[in-house]
């Protein structure tokens, strides 16, 4: 088999300023481990228009660490566009594990499914299109679904995560683990405001916003790592 090798868009999805030293790390630790389906998702949605959209390879090996380290069985994942950390996260939940994906766009869901379906792992995704507050009020409805989930991984409007949080801190359960991507929005938010672009600026303050809202939240233990676009790893404590 040729070796994998990072492509240069691969190198948009980190914050590291050496692009040799993020080649280092993907090709030594991330790719040799990256299990076939998700190397062909991944290449299939380098391709895509909106690539950059999709889950950091590094990001979504520490995501499996998560995933093993709670036993998950029951998770959510809030956007899901091809579908890379659906697919990782349906590929590491045992066989009778459920993940709920909401989106609201099934049509960059369905480019991944073929590899999803050949992986074998369709039956454990329920995927709901829908926007996802009315989708996580739903599942609220229930009172059964109250401290029920594992782990949730949230990648979609940033304006609402702190509005995604409050509702995911009462479905996941005490020991359970929470993951934002996208908390550092291209290192922006350490970035004097004359520095970032119009168009980068609401979501800019959004994530100023949840990051303190997340640093000052005493119900959670977290960790705000540079992987990715800035990820950060909330774990339920009360």
């Amino acid at each position: 088999m040729a070796k994998d090798e990072a492509k240069a868009s691969d190198y948009s999805k980190g914050l590291l300023k050496s692009e040799e030293l993020y080649k280092y790390i993907l090709e030594t630790s991330v790719y040799p481990r990256e299990p076939e389906p998700l190397k062909e998702l991944r290449n299939i949605t380098h391709n895509h228009p909106r690539a950059g959209m999709a889950t950091a390879p590094d990001a979504g090996q520490l995501m499996e660490m998560l995933l093993n380290l709670v036993n998950a069985k029951k998770t959510i994942e809030v956007g899901v566009f091809t579908g890379y950390s659906l697919l990782l996260t349906a590929l590491t939940l045992p066989e009778d594990g459920k993940v709920i994906a909401i989106d609201v766009n099934r049509d960059s869901y369905e480019i991944g499914l073929p590899v999803i379906k050949k992986a074998g792992v369709e039956h454990k995704i329920d995927f709901r299109e829908s926007e996802a507050l009315p989708a996580l009020d739903e599942l609220l409805n229930d009172k059964g679904n109250e401290g029920g989930f594992d782990f949730a991984f949230v990648d979609a409007d940033k304006v609402n995560y702190s509005n995604y949080h409050e509702r995911l801190m009462r479905l996941i359960k005490v020991g359970g683990i929470i993951v934002y991507d996208n908390t550092l929005w291209g290192g922006s938010v350490a970035e004097p405001e004359s520095d970032t672009p119009e168009w980068r600026r609401e979501v800019k303050n959004a994530t100023l916003e949840l990051n303190k809202k997340l640093s000052a939240d005493q119900r959670v233990q977290i960790s705000h790592a540079a992987l990715g676009d800035g990820i950060t790893i909330c774990r339920r404590l009360y």
